[in-house]
């Protein structure tokens, strides 16, 4: 797979969600090429969540990327859901294939499309699985490893939530972490368009990518964002792009498996997002509790129930070695502002 990139870091996919028309692909691929993409993606088949929505192009598009090949000289990637979309993109020489969320959490379709490409040294890349499930996500790589396919790569895209968060989709960096450690010698990419959902936080979570030791970016570019069939509020311009990629900070890596100060201090901080988002969430669930209280005239302090929690929270924790006085301290805090919560809505009139 190094052979795809520059030997610096970050290695760069990017392109449009879609392919939607021959002149929007090469339109934008040549943008990329001056920009210094590695790698150029489009989207052919679009597994939607609504039916009528705009689907992909499908094979139609094919010959467009073989279009940028021969153009640009750029590698062209797409992403495949099954068997036959396989057997198409190899059948038009595309030259990397991804395996999007919604299908690493089937492990049918992902032994159908390891079974496709069996032997092969066609790169790879699997995204996380819709839902946080570390287990799918490594059963994808180990369905991938006993086809003998031996060109694989992994994409954090992030995962979906019902909670109302900052982005499109939940980090959980820790997550991705985990992954690293499971596989450290495969080639790591951050999806920070599909996590962000939006363009304006696309440049601060690939920044924390990298600063957690990423080994590259796969970012939607468009050469008219505002004309998309999908995904427009996410997908840069290319010139939006050069100027995020100018912005970013590459940490120096140390030799071997060993990790810089700035990797544990970037994962501390994203350790630090999950506690302030998980905060956040317990605080709104104190918020409803007190409405409920409000219309029952139910009071705020249950003394019994929290020495309950207090007592479950130290118990769990020494199973993780953590000093009960500690968590007796953080937890009495998290009580504090949890009956503060609830007065404020008590004493709405």
């Amino acid at each position: 797979m190094k052979t795809f990139f520059k030997d610096s870091r970050p290695w760069l996919i990017a392109g449009p969600c879609s392919a939607e028309s021959e002149e929007q692909v090469l339109a934008t691929a040549r943008a990329l090429k001056d920009v210094g993409v590695n790698v150029f993606r489009a989207g052919i088949w679009k597994p939607r969540t609504h039916p009528g929505c705009f689907e992909g192009i499908g094979e139609k598009g094919l010959p467009w990327l073989r279009e940028v090949q021969e153009q640009t000289g750029m590698k062209v990637c797409t992403e495949v859901a099954g068997a036959s979309h396989v057997k198409a993109c190899l059948d038009a020489g595309i030259d990397m294939l991804w395996v999007g969320a919604r299908t690493t959490s089937n492990p049918f379709l992902v032994q159908e499309i390891a079974e496709s490409l069996s032997g092969t040294d066609v790169p790879v890349l699997v995204k996380n699985p819709v839902n946080a499930d570390l287990g799918l996500w490594t059963g994808a790589i180990e369905r991938f490893r006993a086809q003998d396919v031996r060109n694989l790569g992994i994409i954090h895209r992030g995962f979906s939530t019902f909670d109302k968060i900052r982005y499109r989709n939940v980090p959980h960096w820790r997550y991705a972490i985990e992954m690293r450690t499971r596989f450290p010698e495969l080639p790591f990419f951050c999806d920070p368009s599909h996590m962000a959902g939006a363009v304006e936080y696309v440049a601060e979570i690939s920044q924390r990518a990298l600063d957690l030791g990423f080994d590259g970016l796969m970012i939607e570019s468009h050469c008219c964002p505002r004309q998309a069939l999908s995904d427009a509020s996410q997908q840069l311009e290319p010139s939006a792009l050069d100027g995020l990629l100018g912005s970013l900070k590459v940490r120096d890596q140390v030799a071997g498996n060993d990790e810089t100060l700035e990797s544990l201090r970037a994962r501390i901080d994203a350790v630090d997002d999950e506690i302030i988002r998980l905060l956040a969430e317990r605080m709104g669930i104190s918020r409803e509790i007190g409405s409920y209280k409000k219309e029952r005239n139910i009071a705020i302090i249950q003394s019994a129930r929290f020495e309950e929690l207090l007592e479950a929270a130290k118990k769990l924790g020494a199973t993780y070695g953590l000093d009960a006085g500690f968590l007796a301290r953080i937890f009495n805090m998290i009580h504090d502002a949890s009956a503060a919560e609830q007065n404020k809505i008590i004493s709405e009139k």
